[in-house]
């Protein structure tokens, strides 16, 4: 089990659930991280400009979807 168990996932992530980006994260990363890291991309922070984000939604292992207005 030990060595079929991944290091790294890829994580999806979306604005207003439409996908924007894809990144490379350690599988043990938290939500807090993640969440971060989302904010952080150069192509996420092209669809913030002027807007308010209402929420953010974390899958774990899988995706990060911005909910904006």
């Amino acid at each position: 089990e030990t060595l079929a168990k991944e290091e790294e996932i890829t994580l999806v992530i979306q604005v207003n659930g439409k996908l924007r980006d894809r990144i490379t994260v350690p599988a043990s990363i938290t939500e807090g991280e993640a969440k971060e890291l989302a904010l952080s991309t150069q192509k996420v922070t092209a669809y913030l400009k002027g807007k308010k984000i209402i929420k953010t939604v974390y899958v774990p292992g899988r995706l990060v979807n911005i909910v904006m207005k």
